[in-house]
């Protein structure tokens, strides 16, 4: 079965789908293993694990498209896609959706934020005007050559505008056919019941620790009608702390014995990157190297 065509089984399931998130092709593979069945990675990840800043836009499209086909190319399950603003006009976001299937990704979302937008969270955002979101996504959805790529529109006008305009601006957003809904930011558990019961469509939810919203569990978010939840900063947050721990140790110490119970032995990251695989296949092709030579 196609990755996308999972993905959009796992959206329409009855039971939540958890995405956690991922910062890059390494983390990904850790997710695999530990049995996710999809995964996600933002902007905010994006562009931490890249350039070490904040999620500002500053990544490009292909720059992200690149980010997305490592990833895909080195795991299984589907991957959920950040699409930004669409990264300009409508001609734009057909590319963004074009260069994003190429990359292997199952589905994306694209946003009304202006450009350069700021992370769901972040204080100072705006939004574009509705018709300007309505055309991008339109365009988004005509672009798509596999029907099965889910396609999700985001509002972030409930911080500028109100959960009521917000939630107007989301239904608007199913009606041009959006596969996916996500109401950025909603700030108390009255709002985050609010949008799956008034939108009736799947709706996602966001995780972010030290955000806006409220940290739910998701059998709780399943309960409230949300069809799916990513948590998509903690990658971040767990590797900066367990980096600065192995650093301090490392330069007030002169050794990482303390932190040996804190890290996987070197005989499972090598399984966990796969080098079992890649010693298999030499031997493969030595052999048949061997007895085609022989003949």
């Amino acid at each position: 079965m196609k990755r996308t065509t999972r993905f959009r089984h796992l959206v329409e399931a009855p039971e939540i789908l958890i995405l956690p998130g991922v910062a890059d092709a390494l983390t990904a593979k850790v997710a695999e293993r530990a049995g996710a069945q999809a995964i996600t990675c933002g902007g905010y990840a994006a562009t931490a694990s890249l350039l070490g800043r904040p999620d500002t836009s500053l990544l490009t499209m292909a720059e992200l498209a690149d980010h997305y086909a490592r990833i895909a190319d080195v795991v299984d399950i589907p991957l959920f896609a950040d699409g930004d603003t669409g990264f300009g006009n409508v001609t734009n976001v057909a590319r963004t959706t074009r260069a994003y299937e190429r990359a292997g990704v199952a589905g994306f979302f694209i946003e009304d934020q202006v450009f350069p937008k700021r992370c769901g969270h972040m204080a100072g955002k705006a939004v574009v005007p509705v018709e300007e979101m309505v055309a991008k996504l339109k365009a988004a959805l005509d672009a798509r050559q596999d029907p099965d790529l889910v396609i999700m529109a985001r509002t972030d006008a409930n911080a500028v505008e109100g959960i009521d305009r917000a939630l107007e601006r989301a239904q608007i957003y199913k009606e041009v056919g959006a596969d996916l809904l996500f109401v950025e930011a909603p700030t108390s558990l009255e709002e985050m019941r609010r949008i799956p019961a008034e939108l009736k469509a799947p709706c996602l939810a966001n995780n972010v620790e030290g955000g806006q919203t409220p940290i739910i569990p998701a059998p709780e978010l399943g309960a409230m009608g949300y069809a799916a939840t990513v948590y998509p900063v903690a990658i971040c947050y767990a590797i900066a702390h367990a980096a600065d721990r192995l650093m301090r140790t490392i330069l007030g110490e002169g050794t990482t014995a303390p932190m040996n119970d804190a890290m996987i032995t070197f005989d499972r990251f090598n399984d966990l990157v796969g080098l079992p695989e890649v010693r298999r296949l030499e031997q493969d092709y030595a052999h048949f190297a061997a007895v085609t030579g022989s003949d």
